[in-house]
């Protein structure tokens, strides 16, 4: 015969153990989810198209911090030449990211880590993030994603493909 307070216990413990189980699905979904990726934005107080970029990357997974100052001298400052540049700079890890680039190619560039200045989408291409809302009646123009390199000899700036949106 067991003992009472041995066969109280295990009770105890069971319906612990059990409610323990029964709370596991009730975390918040929150847990789970990773950290946001921080990108910093420098872009004109009044482009409306840079907000629906900004927008794209946070509902994408990035916490972003804007500078309405601008993004020229910024722009200039990390290396980028005019002929690439678009209405809004943004640094992340210490890649450029110039215009209307999609937060898929983001990360694909965080994860494959080239040997880059950056990737920049030149000009305001529609159908691009940013560039595809209800205004431009679902025009999608082709465009390219580039990958920005610097030669540490001369400070030749090219590029090469690393996305084509077609």
């Amino acid at each position: 015969m067991q003992h009472p307070t041995s066969a109280f216990t295990r009770r105890q413990l069971l319906g612990g153990v059990a409610a323990a189980l029964l709370a596991v699905p009730a975390l918040p979904a929150l847990a789970n989810k990773p950290a946001k990726i921080a990108v910093e934005v420098w872009k004109d107080p009044s482009c409306g198209c840079c907000g629906d970029w900004i927008k794209h990357m946070e509902d994408n997974g990035f916490a972003v911090t804007v500078h309405d100052s601008g993004n020229t001298a910024a722009r200039a400052k990390l290396g980028l030449p005019a002929r690439l540049g678009s209405c809004h700079t943004a640094l992340v890890g210490n890649y450029l990211i110039e215009g209307h680039v999609p937060a898929a190619d983001v990360k694909k560039l965080l994860k494959e880590r080239p040997k880059a200045l950056g990737i920049a989408v030149p000009g305001m291409p529609v159908g691009s993030p940013g560039m595809d809302g209800p205004d431009y009646g679902g025009r999608k123009d082709p465009y390219d994603v580039l990958l920005v390199t610097r030669n540490l000899m001369n400070s030749d700036v090219s590029t090469r493909v690393f996305t084509s949106y077609r």
